[in-house]
Parts: C-alpha cells; structure tokens; sequence
C-alpha cells in the first residue's frame, strides 16, 4: 500500500467517526423525547461499519487491486433500537396512556458519553496515523534534495 492509499484509509475512519458521533450527539439531544412524527418515543440510533475500498486514482486503483486492493471503513446502515420503550408513571404528562405511564426512549447518557469518548479516540487516532505519514512524506522528499 502506498503512503497515499494509508492516507486515504484513514481519511475513510474519520468520515466514519464522525457520522457516528452524530448519530450518539442526536441520541443524547432526543434522550427525554417521548413524542416523535412517527409516533412514540425516539429510538436510539447507532452506526454499522464495514470495509469498504477507498479513493484512489484509477492507476493507483488498477495497481492496488492487482495486488489485492485496500480497504478502508465506510457506515454501511444506521440501526435503530427496537426494543420496548422505558415506561415512566407520569400521569400530569401530555403523553402518558390510559395508565398514566409515559413512554421514554431507552437511552443510557453513561453508555452514550463512553461510545461518545470511542469515536473520538478513533477519530483522534487517524488523524494521528495520517499525521505520520505526511511527515514520512515530508522526510522521503527531502532525501531527494
């Protein structure tokens, strides 16, 4: 793999990252929204990833997939939690049932700020790999002075 195509694969990580750190920014937002257009509570959303080949010029496409192509990471779907709401026994609230229990939608702030701190790590961590590399451009270039 090229020093190029390193770049592109970590180029690839933090596009994936960061969509998945919206996903985890939108979940927090809507952590106490209990009516949706859809109807019901919001569901909790989470980011599905898998290879992916990245960007390269044709030539370099040509010669890597020759040699067994690189691959990088894209968000291949964004999941959304299924499972049965939290009832809360509210009954004063606009949205509560016959019961008085409101639904909420079952989103763990704790679990949403650690898999926050993850993309971020992940994020931080490509920008680091593609900071070595561009340094390691940097350096073969000057050898050619």
């Amino acid at each position: 793999m090229s020093l190029f195509g390193s770049i592109s694969v970590s180029a690839s990580g933090m596009e994936a990252q960061r969509i998945r750190a919206e996903l985890i920014a939108e979940n927090m937002a809507n952590a106490d929204t209990t009516r949706t257009p859809n109807g019901g509570p919001y569901r909790r959303k989470d980011a599905v990833f898998t290879t992916a080949p990245v960007q390269n010029s044709f030539a370099g496409t040509l010669a890597e997939f020759n040699a067994g192509g690189t691959q990088g990471v894209t968000v291949s779907s964004v999941t959304v939690d299924q499972s049965d709401p939290e009832r809360r026994y509210l009954p004063g609230h606009p949205d509560a049932d016959a019961d008085g229990y409101v639904a909420f939608p079952k989103i763990n702030p704790a679990e949403e700020m650690v898999d926050l701190m993850g993309a971020s790590r992940g994020y931080e961590a490509n920008v680091a790999a593609i900071s070595t590399v561009k340094d390691m451009i940097g350096r073969s270039l000057e050898l050619f002075k």
